[in-house]
């Protein structure tokens, strides 16, 4: 077997664990979703961002078996990274905000229809959750006002759960 077939069969190896990836993470994303009755649309955006991760990963992957060299392939990344980095420094609050909807929807215990206080020291904040999407988490409150929260503030706050006995 000369060294072209061997890439060939690596990369086709590489191919079919990146689709085996895609398939195993996009059950776990929606097994999330059913278990957190988060928005489906929710899971898609997260689902995108992970495919996005993965793919890159087997590109990189990839490059490597057809012979890249590993410090040229290096310098091309580092430079991607800060050419997007400098791009979306500006944009900062919206990364936070972003990296802030995946840690609520993976990891924070507030879920969809949950009456929560948000403690302030100034103003304290009391309503039904109706809408966790990737930028806002969106409050109704008893007299029917819709309070939109960026998800970077939300998570940053101490929030009091009412919990049905």
């Amino acid at each position: 077997m000369d060294s072209t077939q061997l890439k060939i069969i690596e990369t086709a190896a590489v191919i079919i664990g990146f689709v085996l990836l895609l398939i195993v993470t996009a059950k776990l994303v929606d097994k999330t979703v059913n278990n957190s009755l988060v928005k489906k649309a929710r899971g898609k955006i997260i689902k995108k961002a992970i495919n996005l991760i993965n793919l890159s990963v087997c590109f990189i992957i990839i490059l490597i078996i057809w012979g890249v060299d590993q410090s040229e392939l290096a310098v091309f990344v580092g430079s991607v990274v800060t050419v997007l980095g400098i791009a979306m420094f500006a944009q900062w609050s919206i990364l936070s905000n972003i990296t802030s909807s995946i840690i609520i929807f993976f990891n924070h215990p507030v879920k969809l229809d949950d009456t929560i206080t948000i403690l302030d020291k100034d103003y304290e904040t009391e309503g039904r959750v109706s809408d966790i999407g990737v930028f806002f988490v969106i409050l109704k409150t008893k007299e029917g006002e819709q309070i939109t929260i960026p998800s970077n503030i939300f998570i940053q706050k101490m929030i009091k759960k009412k919990v049905d006995d």
